[in-house]
Parts: C-alpha cells; sequence; structure tokens
C-alpha cells in the first residue's frame, strides 16, 4: 500500500491498521496508546493555558522541518508565549484519498520525534480520509494545554515605558526556507528552519527572573515587524528599534534583497520577542546567551510611551520610520 484510501477512514479494519502501522508506531505516549476517547492528565497546580492552531502544507516539506515539526513547535511555542510549561498535546489529522503513504509516514515520524524532543507528548488524537479533492493533501491541528505559574502575568498588552526590546535569535530563517521551497528555487546550503521548541528558554529565563518578563511573541505570520506593531497597539506603547541590531545573517540579508522581499515581514519559528524591565536586560540577555535556542539573542529596542500604537524602525541609512503590519501575502 502505498497511497490512503477512503477505506483509512471508516473506523474498520483499515483504519486501525493505519493507527497502529503509522500513528501509533512513531507517537508513543502510553496515555495515547490506551486509545480512549479523552485522555487523563495528572493533577498539576497552577493557571491552564490552552492554544490550538491549523497547519496546511505549503509547502509539505522544506530545509529544516516539515509540516509535522511545525505543528508540534508552533503549539509548543504559542504555550510557552504566556509563559507556560506545555504537558500535552492532542493531533488532529485530516488527510486526502490518495496521500502518500510514505509521506504521511515521514510526517508522523516527524511529530513523534519533535515531541520528545520537547518533553511533551502527543496523548489524544483523530484522523480524518476525505474524497480526493476536498483537502490539499494533509491538513494537522493540533492542540496543546500547559501551566502558567502563578503570581505571572505575561500578555502582548504588557509592555510598559522604560522596558528593553529583545530577540532571541537570526531572523527570516524559517520564512525564506519555505519561500525558497514553494518557489521552486535551487537549495543552498545556509537556507534551512531554525524552527525550535522554546519553553526550556523561556522557563529558565521565568525561573531566573520571576515577574521581569512583561511581553512575549513569537514573529510568526507577518513576521518581526507585523508582531511588534502589534505589541504596541496592545500595550498603547512605542517600540522603538535599531535596525543595525537585528540579527539577520548576510547570506540571509542577500538572498532576501535579490528576490524582492522585506527580511522583516518573512516569518519565523524558533524565534521570540521578550520584553522585559530595564534593570534586568543585561542579565537576561547573558542567560539566554549561555542556553540552547538563545545564543544569538541581542537588544534591539526600547519602549517609550509616544506615539502609543506605532513602531519606530532607525534603518540602516539612519532614519527613522513607522513599521507597518503586512498588508498581505508573502
Amino acid at each position: 500500500m502505498d497511497k490512503i484510501l477512503l477505506d483509512h477512514g471508516s473506523g474498520g479494519v483499515a483504519s486501525q491498521e493505519l493507527l497502529s502501522g503509522i500513528f501509533l508506531k512513531h507517537l508513543t505516549s502510553p496515555v495515547l496508546h490506551t486509545l480512549e476517547d479523552s485522555a487523563l492528565l495528572e493533577e498539576h497546580s497552577g493557571r491552564i493555558a490552552f492554544s490550538t492552531d491549523s497547519y496546511i502544507g505549503d509547502p509539505l516539506f522544506f530545509p529544516g522541518g516539515n509540516i509535522g515539526t511545525l505543528a508540534v513547535n508552533g503549539t509548543i511555542n504559542n504555550l510557552a508565549m504566556r509563559g507556560a510549561m506545555p504537558l500535552a498535546l492532542s493531533l488532529g489529522v485530516i488527510i486526502e484519498e490518495g496521500f502518500s503513504v510514505a509521506q504521511l509516514d515521514e510526517i508522523v515520524r516527524s511529530i513523534g520525534n519533535a515531541s520528545v524532543e520537547a518533553g511533551v507528548a502527543v496523548v489524544t488524537g483523530d484522523t480524518k480520509v476525505v474524497a480526493k479533492g476536498k483537502v490539499a493533501g494533509i491538513c494537522i491541528n493540533m492542540s496543546g494545554i500547559g501551566l502558567v505559574p502563578l503570581g505571572e502575568e505575561i500578555s502582548g498588552a504588557g509592555a510598559v515605558p522604560g522596558d528593553v526590546v529583545l530577540l532571541s535569535g537570526c531572523l527570516a530563517e524559517h520564512g525564506l526556507a519555505v519561500l525558497s521551497t514553494r518557489n521552486g528555487c535551487p537549495k543552498q546550503p545556509f537556507i534551512c528552519s531554525n524552527i525550535q521548541p522554546l519553553h526550556f528558554l523561556i522557563q529558565s529565563v521565568i525561573e531566573s527572573f520571576p515577574s521581569s518578563v512583561h511581553t512575549l511573541r513569537d514573529p510568526t505570520r507577518g513576521g518581526l515587524a507585523t508582531s511588534l506593531v502589534w505589541i504596541a497597539s496592545s500595550s498603547a506603547v512605542c517600540l522603538e528599534i535599531d535596525e543595525r541590531t537585528l540579527p539577520i545573517r548576510q547570506e540571509i540579508r542577500d538572498v532576501c534583497t535579490r528576490i524582492n522581499h522585506n527580511p522583516l515581514y518573512l516569518e519565523n519559528e524558533g524565534v521570540c520577542i521578550l520584553i522585559c524591565a530595564a534593570e534586568d536586560a543585561q542579565g537576561i540577555l547573558e542567560l539566554m546567551h549561555s542556553l540552547s535556542g538563545g545564543r544569538d539573542s541581542v537588544i534591539i529596542g526600547n519602549v517609550t510611551e509616544s506615539p502609543a500604537g506605532r513602531v519606530i524602525l532607525k534603518n540602516l541609512d539612519g532614519e527613522k520610520i513607522f513599521l507597518q503590519p503586512l498588508s498581505g501575502r508573502v
């Protein structure tokens, strides 16, 4: 068998063969393997964070990952951006009739590997097979739950004047990996997604500097520029950013110039914006430099009072301009 059939969604023998031959082979949580209608988790103290996101393949595979690694890490990072330690994931998969079994196996294997690396298990899920043409290959919905420590308040509306803006890693690498694959560009060894889970990095910062982190945001769709504008608007503050400090590798910048794409608007995965109290900014930066996922961290700007809701970028020419959010598809 090399293609998914409608029989695989029937709930009968073919469905069980698909579950055992692919999903349960790569997803090893004992809770999932009970195949109950819902998962029972251990008791925990703290506030519950809950996130969900859907993923479509455009493209399914790209340098450094695929739709499966994107689903796991994207969901975990959504939780981490509220200061939550992720506890468990759910996986919903809709598969088009005729989809490659080999590709499905590779995607589920990647989901299993990513969840093991992050230490966050897939504990429940669902699979549906639909007629050809109803979806484009495969769609994934992943939800996650996590715990936020009592007393920790991190939100997009939390930035205050005097705060400092940090960025945890290099920009545009994931977006360029996806864009180059989508457009059929020749492979370049330096174009590779830097997708990764961020919860270990964030938890280390929160534990070492309690109540100092005010805002976290992963600059995914719309890139850094759009995320900064969202924070400025939500917090009713002004963010002043120096483009000269932005961590963009020169080879990435060169490709973006060649294809006429601004790296500030390309999607990022495995990178976060962190806004914190000024007195702890240097200490947080040094800690991030010592941790996996934060070695390329830099201070990129600060928070001021006005003009509220705007982002001022001092560009490479020294000119100050207002950043605008992305207005359409990259």
